[in-house]
């Protein structure tokens, strides 16, 4: 996964997006099993060696994916618009955030599979603090009654587990949704 990215020649962003958005149609529609170099190169358009030298592997390639979904919902967190974004209330904002990642993990279920199988990435770990952080400020801010570090990681732990997106997988999408936001809004006030 990667935050900023340097400039791109045409061609190379070309390939990139074709390369990625290849991937997310293979587990889309076959699953994460059928993402192989050499699958994801015909689907493309793409050399074999093209995705080597841009990705280095399959678990590359699945990190930048998993990434952009990972590093758009960071951005929406940190500058989007209210209640995702800064300048609503905390109860509505954990409420926000819980609905975009929930639906970031349902609406990618067989590329979150396929993530938990990976062995950690540095990237993904700060990421991973990011959210705590996030979570466990807003929790303090509504609920300063509670441990928000411990109801924190306890209310995230669903959502990088395998459960969700095997759900989702089986058809569950929206009682999944539905579900995680009332076990959240479970915790807030009132």
């Amino acid at each position: 996964m990667a935050g900023e990215r340097p400039k791109e020649r045409a061609d190379a962003a070309r390939n990139r997006r074709a390369i990625l958005d290849a991937t997310a149609a293979l587990l889309a529609e076959q699953g994460a099993d059928a993402v192989t170099m050499d699958r994801v190169a015909a689907a493309a358009g793409v050399g074999k060696g093209t995705i080597f030298h841009r990705f280095g592997s399959r678990a590359g390639l699945l990190l930048e994916l998993i990434g952009e979904h990972a590093y758009a919902l960071r951005d929406a967190v940190v500058q989007g618009p209210p209640p995702l974004g800064p300048g609503a209330p905390p109860g509505e904002r954990l409420l926000a955030f819980f609905a975009a990642f929930t639906d970031m993990v349902v609406d990618n279920a067989e590329l979150m599979l396929a993530y938990q199988a990976m062995p950690p990435h540095a990237d993904a770990e700060q990421l991973h603090v990011f959210w705590s952080e996030h979570v466990t400020a807003l929790l303090e801010q509504v609920r300063p009654d509670l441990d928000a570090q411990m109801v924190g990681a306890l209310l995230m732990a669903p959502l990088g587990a395998e459960l969700l997106p095997r759900l989702a997988r089986a058809g569950e999408k929206q009682r999944v949704r539905a579900a995680m936001l009332q076990v959240v809004a479970s915790v807030l006030p009132g």
